[in-house]
Order: C-alpha cells, then structure tokens, then sequence
C-alpha cells in the first residue's frame, strides 16, 4: 500500500448551521503550524436561497435506492453556479485570505479537475411511481486532476474547491460534495477525510445526539448506511469510496462547534477506519 500524504481534506457541508469563520479560524491556524489541508464545500442551502428569489425554487429528487439529489436542469445548474461556486467559494476564499490564508478558490471544472460522465437519464421514484428524467445536469465523478492539485498545494496555496465537475463534453455539472471530497482525498492518498456537517457525527437514533456512534470499522459500514438518516447516507457512502481509496481515515464531524477541526482530528465524531 503507498505511503499515506500528511494532508487532511476537509468538506463542509453547505447547510445552515455549519460555522463557516469558526472552521476557516480553525483553517488558517492549523496552516501556519505547518499542516497541508484541501477544503471543499457545499452550498445547498444559498443554492436554495437564490433559486427561490429568482423564482425558481429546489426541486429534490429520491433515487430508487433512497438517495436524495437536487434536479439540476440547465437553469438550475447557473442559479447552483451562481450561488455555490460563485458565492460560497468566494466568500471562503477571503474569509481564508483576511486570515492571511493565501488560498485558492476554483470548481471542478477549472483546469478539469473533477471529470465527471453526465448521466444520460436519471430514475426518480414521484408518489410511488418510477419516472426517467433525461434533461440533467448532474455527473458521476471518474476522475480527479490529482497534479493541479499537488502544483497548487507545493506553490503554497490552499485549494477551496466548489463542487461542480466537468463532463467529456467540457459541460459543467453538479455532483455531490461528500463524494467529490472523497474523491479528492482518494486522489491524494490523504491521511484524513473531515465531513463536518450540522451533527455531531453518525447517531444510532437520529436525533438523538446521546447515541453518537463514536468508531466504526470498514465492515460495519453497510449497516451504518441502513441507519443514516437523509443526507448522512451520502456520507456514509462517500466514507466508504474513501477508505477504498487509501485514505487512512474518514472522520463525521460537527461543524457547528469551536476548533471543528482540531477536535474532529481529535477523535471527537464519528471515527471510520
């Protein structure tokens, strides 16, 4: 097995509650100690903001298989564009450099650094029934651009990634922050995966914080997907291509907290490994 890279990859969920200064404070202290770190983040919830002032409100989607997406036609994917690469991921991006983080915000789609292969129809279960939606523009990730990545990285710049991919047409599309973080940390051989969400981690009774699941092993990951809640499933599954990737450990972290970083690193959440 190749040696692991000193780098930890942190993704941040884009939902309310997540503390976005208290993770770039966390961030840009950890960076001056030395650390090398990989951000990238979501955005959901200013996706959702902006599309309902512009009068086109979220539509979600749930798969056969129970995951839940965003339909994402081409005029959701600008108002997503907008919102997320062009709002969140410059709104960390200076958070990050006003810390005297010298970082460097961009998606997926520039310099290709998140290939993806647009798919070509998308099931959806609608009050029971199986319906083909054919006009998406939502990506399942093949590859990372694992070069731009480390040129970044050796030139001294902390990447800030949005996650929107590029199709083999050159097509910019949504694909899901968890797995475009696992994805990178996979590319990167990272020695940490941080998913700080608005939860203290993977909970056996979902809300239930006192039933935190503290470890889990590789092999209790398919049970753990049973039990995830919503949007903690693709966590869970974004933990598991990790690991399968060579990432040394994936950690489930809450987000909302002081020093998010520090204490996820410090084995507060929920530990995969």
């Amino acid at each position: 097995m190749s040696e692991h890279r000193s780098i930890t990859v942190v993704k941040l969920g884009g939902t309310e509650g997540v503390d976005f200064s208290a993770i770039c404070c966390d961030i840009a202290e950890l960076v001056k100690q030395g650390n090398q770190l990989v951000l990238v983040h979501g955005g959901s919830a200013e996706a959702n903001l902006l599309g309902e002032s512009l009068g086109t409100p979220p539509k979600m989607i749930t798969s056969p298989s129970g995951y839940t997406s965003r339909y994402t036609d081409r005029k959701t994917l600008e108002i997503f564009l907008m919102a997320v690469n062009g709002k969140v991921n410059s709104l960390l991006t200076e958070q990050l450099q006003m810390l005297g983080i010298n970082s460097f915000g961009l998606s997926g789609l520039d310099g290709r650094l998140i290939r993806a292969t647009r798919k070509d129809a998308i099931q959806s279960i609608e009050n029971g029934k199986r319906k083909m939606i054919r006009d998406d523009y939502t990506g399942k990730i093949v590859s990372i651009n694992t070069d731009l990545l480390l040129m970044l990285l050796q030139a001294g710049f902390l990447p800030v990634i949005a996650p929107v991919a590029v199709s083999e047409r050159g097509e910019a599309l949504n694909v899901d922050a968890d797995r475009a973080a696992a994805m990178v940390a996979s590319a990167l051989r990272a020695e940490n995966l941080l998913l700080l969400t608005a939860v203290p981690g993977l909970m056996k009774n979902f809300p239930d914080e006192s039933t935190l699941i503290r470890q889990l092993s590789p092999s209790q990951l398919t049970a753990a997907t049973a039990m995830a809640q919503g949007r903690m499933k693709k966590k869970i599954l974004g933990a598991e291509e990790a690991l399968k990737g060579g990432v040394g450990r994936v950690i489930i972290a809450d987000g909302r907290i002081q020093n998010p970083i520090r204490n996820a690193l410090a084995g507060k959440g929920t530990v995969i490994q």
